[in-house]
């Protein structure tokens, strides 16, 4: 199995999320891995690292998300590999929960979503992101 970290989807991938009809909430698993230093678009100078200037961009996340009903679920620090081998671990994994892919959609085209990107950018060397959604009800 191969893999590439990508700061953004491909034009395919946008067409499926903008396309998402399924129902109940979606599930995003983002697999991070972080610059060592914070590079900035625009060039400005910066001594952040890149997991600082992520977390810039997370904190502005948690509050777009809350604006279209959703929340981050799940954060931490990846602690290592039990099953498999790749070659370099990703840094963190977060897991948001959107209530439909309408709202995803509606959370990445605001203006809010859209002033914090550059902190994204400038801290994260590719993720993977991977849309989960649960079948059904869960058991009770």
């Amino acid at each position: 199995m191969n893999y590439t970290n990508a700061l953004e989807p491909t034009e395919q991938q946008i067409a499926a999320m903008i396309g998402d009809t399924g129902e109940g909430p979606i599930y995003m698993v983002n697999l991070l891995k972080y610059r060592e230093r914070a590079e900035y678009a625009d060039g400005r100078e910066t001594s952040l690292s890149g997991r600082e200037a992520y977390a810039l961009y997370g904190a502005g996340v948690v509050e777009t998300l809350a604006a279209v009903g959703g929340s981050i679920v799940f954060a931490a620090e990846v602690a290592g590999l039990l099953i498999g081998e790749v070659e370099d671990l990703w840094d963190n994994v977060a897991i948001a929960m959107y209530p439909s892919g309408a709202a995803m959609v509606q959370m990445f085209t605001s203006a809010e979503y859209q002033e914090i990107l550059v902190h994204r950018e400038a801290g994260l060397a590719g993720q993977l992101n991977i849309t989960t959604r649960v079948p059904g009800q869960l058991p009770g």
